[in-house]
């Protein structure tokens, strides 16, 4: 709990110093926005007016995920950040749908758009992003929420490259539509983005179980065990990105009840599951059955 503790801070320490980053360059290309009207520009402040709400609400997440459990909230408020990471996308999701319409109708009448002014600020855009990039690449893998945060700062910089190119197209070649075709790839970025994390945090509160864990290897694994018969309703799911949780009805032969053997057979089972899936599963409840009590269930599944 210690380690997890020291992480937990180091993490908030991180989310906080890229959370100063990302609102000093959402002011700067905010005033960009209003001083040079690029619509490229523009979708990048608002990409970037995400991520505040979402690494605030990633910070949010961060304390209410260690506070304990008590009382209803058996898992305390673990599933915190996979809500805050969906809260995110959805907001991109809207931003990109957005940056898409208004992008398509700029190509066809496009504003006049200033190509320094333009460099200027999404040069500062870029900075702030690359230096974002750097504090959070140690630990993106850590959970769900810094997991969004990273990619946001990436799509970030790649669109602040996406404003660059269209500012250095405008100054010297004078296209002015360059403004609109930088905000549509910027959308591209955004999309499937918030999509893919959707996706994830969708998988998550459905408890389904996780893609990198083979349900029938578990069953095996947990099979080969001696002295188990079968193994039925088996489930795996996610309490958070980082807390698979497993049980499972294991029919043991009806002698390992009276000779000491269930307590060990327990025991080996539950380092089966720690030490040989890609997602160690620490978390495990099992109940034992004999085989005569088992057939009598009635709500069993495979």
């Amino acid at each position: 709990m210690a380690h997890d503790h020291a992480h937990s801070t180091g993490s908030r320490r991180r989310l906080g110093a890229v959370f100063a980053i990302v609102f000093a360059i959402f002011v700067f290309q905010l005033i960009g926005s209003v001083v040079t009207g690029s619509l490229a520009l523009l979708i990048d402040t608002g990409h970037n007016a995400v991520d505040l709400i979402g690494i605030g609400i990633a910070l949010f997440a961060a304390t209410l995920v260690h506070k304990p459990a008590g009382g209803q909230k058996t898992w305390g408020f673990r599933r915190a950040e996979v809500l805050a990471a969906g809260a995110q996308a959805t907001l991109l999701l809207g931003l990109g749908v957005y940056s898409l319409i208004e992008g398509i109708r700029r190509f066809f009448v496009p504003p006049e758009v200033p190509g320094p002014g333009l460099l200027l600020f999404g040069a500062i855009g870029l900075v702030g992003n690359i230096v974002s990039i750097i504090i959070l690449s140690s630990s993106k893998e850590a959970s769900l929420n810094l997991k969004a945060a990273f990619l946001e700062v990436i799509a970030d910089a790649l669109g602040s490259v996406a404003v660059i190119i269209a500012a250095v197209t405008i100054w010297l070649f004078g296209w002015d539509r360059a403004d609109a075709v930088a905000a549509l790839v910027i959308a591209a970025l955004i999309v499937p983005r918030a999509f893919a994390i959707l996706r994830e945090t969708g998988s998550i509160l459905l408890e389904a179980a996780p893609k990198e864990i083979d349900l029938e290897k578990v069953k095996a694994h947990i099979e080969g065990v001696e002295h188990v018969r079968e193994v039925h309703d088996l489930h795996v799911t996610r309490i958070d990105s980082n807390l698979p949780v497993l049980t499972a009805h294991v029919v043991l032969a009806d002698e390992c009840f009276y000779d000491g053997h269930a307590p060990r057979i327990l025991v080996a089972l539950q380092d089966c599951l720690a030490e040989h899936f890609e997602i160690a599963i620490e978390h495990s409840t099992f109940q034992f059955d004999r085989a005569k009590d088992a057939a009598q269930e009635t709500h069993t599944h495979e």
